[in-house]
């Protein structure tokens, strides 16, 4: 009965009607309609009659299009801290379920990308990744198509990019003495005891052959400099295993760095709400939307645009830049009520704290 008048409606008022009712759909596009809340088949392409009042559209365009995925640091199977981005370019092949299945299509590839682009390149060495970068991008094409071929969409390729190696990987550190051949006379020692033996009595007979006098050589010879490079992992082991600090002391590092700059780039305020390891619940607020910005315990004074749930360890690995707001997320350390791409400006905030560091 509504149909029926809405008709009449655009009937009576014809022409002035038409040019509202009627749209032109070009042939690379495809409009999706939903009369009183339930779906019509795809329209288009040419001339489509809208019924005003009781349709809403949408337009869906299925020429290939393309995002890149921002670069994130990981850490490889060697132990090698890369930063690695990539470039995904898709298709839209059903524009019913690219409505239907998903609200922001391109966010939700990217998250799916960087996710399974973490999980694929933690499981590789840094050597593996650089020769075989063309094998991983198809493998990823796969792992991709299988998450979005419900959502509609179709990956058509995954290029990767390294943007530089943060850190070598850390087998390069005992390297050149693990590949140093067995010595003479020494082979019922320790590898290690045994390079560090070689590499004494080969100094010891170049300062004998020079003519160097005893004394001089016993000066020239430091064997603890020798050591050293080697314990120098151990050293950062044991500097890594420091106490991490707590929330209160992770909110007194936020204030000092707000600024009317990172307040331009966020524009949003967040309260967090921190599970401690007694079981408790804390409460504090970042407020990004105006000034200079604020920080403090509690709930924010106004409604926040986005409510963060995190337990309190993550929370440390967020600030510390061990871990990234989108892997976060994506694993469920991290949960979000709100606007998912307000939350992921939390990256700005917690660049701006590496940066001080």
């Amino acid at each position: 009965i509504i149909t029926s008048l809405v008709f009449l409606l655009m009937a009576v008022t014809f022409p002035i009607s038409g040019w509202f009712a009627l749209k032109i759909v070009p042939t690379y596009e495809r409009m999706i309609i939903f009369r009183l809340g339930r779906i019509r088949a795809p329209q288009g392409p040419g001339v489509v009659l809208l019924l005003p009042f009781i349709d809403h559209w949408q337009r869906v365009d299925l020429r290939t299009r393309a995002f890149n995925v921002p670069p994130c640091k990981l850490t490889s199977k060697d132990g090698a801290v890369i930063s690695m981005g990539a470039d995904v370019q898709f298709r839209v092949w059903d524009p019913v379920l690219s409505v239907m299945m998903v609200k922001d299509l391109i966010a939700a590839t990217r998250m799916t990308a960087q996710n399974a682009m973490t999980k694929t390149l933690v499981k590789k060495s840094l050597r593996e990744i650089q020769v075989e970068k063309l094998r991983i991008g198809e493998q990823l094409l796969l792992e991709i198509n299988d998450m979005t071929k419900s959502w509609g969409l179709e990956v058509d390729r995954v290029e990767l990019s390294m943007e530089a190696v943060l850190q070598p990987p850390r087998e390069n550190l005992v390297g050149p003495l693990a590949t140093m051949p067995p010595v003479p006379g020494l082979e019922g020692l320790d590898g290690t005891v045994q390079q560090l033996a070689a590499h004494f009595f080969s100094n010891t007979l170049a300062l004998a052959g020079s003519g160097t006098g005893a004394p001089e050589a016993a000066d020239s010879m430091e064997t603890v400099n020798e050591v050293e490079p080697p314990t120098a992992p151990l050293l950062a082991t044991a500097g890594s295993a420091r106490r991490k600090p707590s929330a209160d002391e992770l909110l007194s590092a936020v204030e000092p760095i707000l600024s009317e700059a990172l307040v331009s780039q966020v524009g949003a305020s967040y309260q967090v709400n921190i599970a401690l390891p007694s079981g408790a619940q804390s409460t504090y607020f970042i407020d990004l939307s105006s000034g200079k910005g604020r920080a403090g315990c509690g709930v924010p004074e106004c409604s926040p645009d986005v409510v963060l749930e995190v337990a309190e360890k993550d929370l440390q690995d967020l600030f510390l830049g061990d871990l990234r707001p989108l892997s976060a997320y994506m694993s469920g350390r991290l949960q979000v009520k709100g606007d998912l791409h307000l939350a992921l400006k939390l990256e700005e905030l917690v660049k701006a704290m590496e940066q001080r560091r």
